[in-house]
């Protein structure tokens, strides 16, 4: 089976990171992939994980997500997709007389993109949706998406029963989870030594919605209290920006250069010896092992990838949202829960878990049964391969 993949972002991140472990288990389902994606980090990994990679200057998005959604000066940020557009158009131009069985949009905000190629390829069409949707109905734009799936989309699949919960009910709409791949014998988060600092980690690329900003702002409170804890983040710079780009993008509020700002802040706060930027890390189940706790305070209301991946090493998290249900975190059970991404309340929650080595290590047992019962990539990826197959088998019955 072909699948052509569009995937929206060339900088490595969850997105990516969930495709590769996805089809690295979809090959050995005879899924032969191929990727359209714009140039960047993720492009060798997608080749690594045997993925044909076709790279393009971008792929235009249309951004209806609860957070990005376009308002006042939002909507300048269509010009950047517009300009993207035809290289978009032209990157599926090129492989239109190849031969696929299936295209997966690896994000709802591809989802115009993906009905050019369905209407050029002329095969089913897949949409995962990875982020939280604005509530359904609410709005022209959101109706307007809704009806395009319901038209366009052979099946939705949503990567959690939040997400699930932003979309309309009426769609051809599933939930599987992202995984994970690790050995068997992988142990459980590392005891801390009595003088050495409880180390916290951050995964993800450093954008200012995934709360890094106000996780400095607890390392500095936690500081002044005296805990012995240390923050290891982890992640690609979202964007490096210089000269007139900078100065435009800035001005306008749309685009910050996150790695420095943090060195800045690192710097002001004298927090050498308690946040370490380690940049991108190829392979994080080389950084697992070193962490004690993972923290993840969004903006989004949503658990990411991250604390998932943790699970499986053992190590509990901390996780801005409210009223989680199941597959996001289970409050004292898996991790702790705070109501947003406030430097207070983040501050406390990581100062009980540094402090309290036992209820550390009680919430990353759990935590582990928990990602193994949901998170195993392979039966997340034989439930997509279900899918597939049987999208496809009905589309050669038509």
């Amino acid at each position: 089976m072909r699948v052509l993949y569009l995937h929206p972002v060339g900088a490595f991140g969850g997105a990516s990171k969930s495709l590769i472990e996805l089809y690295r288990q979809l090959s050995g389902h005879g899924v032969v992939g191929t990727v359209l994606t714009p140039a960047g980090s993720a492009q060798g990994a997608f080749a690594a994980a045997g993925l044909d990679v076709r790279v393009v200057r971008g792929l235009s998005q249309f951004d209806n997500t609860r957070f990005g959604f376009y308002r006042r000066l939002r909507w300048l940020i269509l010009l950047r997709e517009l300009y993207l557009l035809p290289f978009s158009i032209w990157g599926l131009w090129r492989i239109r007389h190849e031969a696929f069985d299936l295209i997966h949009v690896n994000e709802l905000t591809l989802l115009p993109l993906g009905l050019v190629a369905k209407r050029l390829l002329r095969v089913p069409m897949v949409v995962h949706v990875r982020s939280l949707q604005r509530p359904p109905g609410e709005g022209r734009r959101t109706r307007w998406l809704t009806g395009r799936l319901r038209l366009h989309a052979d099946a939705v699949v949503a990567i959690d029963h939040t997400v699930a919960a932003t979309l309309a009910g009426d769609l051809p709409l599933s939930v599987i989870h992202n995984g994970l791949s690790i050995d068997a014998d992988t142990s459980l988060a590392r005891p801390a030594g009595e003088d050495e600092p409880v180390k916290v980690g951050f995964l993800g690329v450093l954008v200012e919605l995934k709360g890094i900003f106000e996780l400095l702002e607890a390392m500095r409170i936690l500081k002044q209290r005296g805990v012995n804890i240390r923050c290891l983040v982890a992640g690609e710079n979202a964007r490096q920006l210089s000269r007139w780009k900078a100065w435009l993008l800035a001005k306008f509020g749309f685009g910050r250069d996150v790695r420095a700002e943090l060195e800045a802040l690192v710097e002001r706060y004298g927090l050498y010896q308690h946040v370490e930027l380690l940049g991108f890390v190829t392979d994080v189940r080389t950084l697992y092992p070193r962490l004690d706790i993972l923290c993840f305070p969004s903006h989004l209301n949503a658990a990411g990838r991250p604390v998932f991946e943790a699970a499986f090493y053992g190590i509990p998290s901390v996780v801005a949202v409210r009223d989680p249900v199941a597959d996001a975190v289970i409050h004292e059970v898996t991790g702790l829960a705070i109501a947003g991404p406030q430097p207070p309340l983040i501050a406390d929650a990581l100062q009980r878990l540094a402090e309290d080595s036992e209820l550390r290590g009680r919430l990353g047992a759990q935590a582990r049964l928990w990602a193994e019962q949901s998170f195993t990539i392979e039966s997340n990826a034989a439930c997509m391969a279900e899918l597939y197959q049987a999208i496809v088998s009905k589309a050669e019955r038509r």
